[in-house]
């Protein structure tokens, strides 16, 4: 079996410990991170309410950001699955509320869990709304620049994806990624959630927030991880190989991401692979 060209970055005591010239790659659900990270930026100016109902809905962002406010998801339609495999340009947004019935929760905010890429749309809308800006604009402002990432960009058009280490030979349209798709070297992913954790972007009591995690039990069968709990954008597991696990993994047509951060070994590893398993990077990044 011949093995996956897996492509890393390591941040060690603060120090990028990778200096081989890398290509771009999608960051798929990593991109939950970084807009969890934006929204937060807004609540620390007093621009959003973390605690209020958001966006004329009844959830709040605090439920929006840690998939806990009953938003139906959009990979359980057939057909959005089928409108990807024949290569069609994505849906309208109002089409995809429309199809999902966004409005007919699945449970009450607050009382329970389900991860949603919808809630992330939402949270998109507020970000951009409120900074009165587009998403790759906002992110770039609120989080890129700031923690000295500012190559990261947020594809919009199949041909971003062009110049990717994976390339896109299905023409694969990010706008199906309706939260956003960043894109960014692995030293990027790396430096981003590396610094975006060791402080200084957020207000102290906001980074306890996003650090919290909801629990969801655990082991997770075929992954690494011994429990498994979400904060606001990141995936936690307090227990891992290496201790402590803070990050996000990604998965999306034909790749995926992983980039978690090991507060007790001072050090933040991202993996991608042109692969569809995602415990794939999810070993490479504890083994790193």
């Amino acid at each position: 079996m011949i093995s996956p060209r897996i492509l890393t970055a390591t941040v060690d005591g603060g120090r990028l410990a990778t200096h081989e010239r890398q290509a771009a790659v999608p960051w798929w659900s990593l991109t939950k991170t970084a807009l969890a990270a934006a929204a937060l930026a807004l609540v620390a100016r007093g621009r959003l309410s973390l605690d209020a109902p958001a966006g004329g809905r009844s959830a709040t962002l605090r439920q929006l950001l840690q998939h806990t406010a009953g938003i139906p998801e959009y990979g359980a339609l057939p057909a959005y699955h089928e409108a990807v495999a024949r290569g069609d340009a994505p849906w309208s947004v109002d089409e995809l509320v429309r199809r999902v019935d966004a409005d007919r929760l699945i449970f009450s905010p607050g009382q329970g869990w389900r991860y949603s890429n919808v809630g992330y749309l939402f949270v998109r809308r507020l970000i951009e709304a409120t900074a009165g800006a587009s998403l790759d604009e906002a992110l770039r402002a609120l989080v890129f620049e700031p923690l000295g990432v500012s190559g990261v960009t947020v594809a919009r058009a199949p041909e971003d994806l062009d110049g990717t280490a994976w390339g896109n030979r299905g023409r694969y349209h990010p706008g199906w990624v309706y939260h956003g798709l960043a894109v960014g070297t692995p030293a990027e992913a790396a430096l981003f959630l590396h610094r975006l954790l060791a402080g200084g972007l957020l207000p102290a009591p906001l980074m306890g927030a996003m650090q919290e995690p909801y629990p969801l039990g655990g082991p997770v069968e075929g992954r690494p991880w011994r429990t498994a709990g979400y904060g606001l954008g990141l995936m936690v597991d307090v227990a891992s190989t290496r201790g402590l696990a803070i990050g996000h993994t990604g998965q999306g047509p034909g790749s995926v991401s992983a980039a978690f951060h090991f507060p007790e070994l001072a050090r933040t590893v991202a993996a991608f692979a042109p692969v569809e398993d995602p415990g794939v990077v999810e070993r490479a990044v504890l083994e790193a």
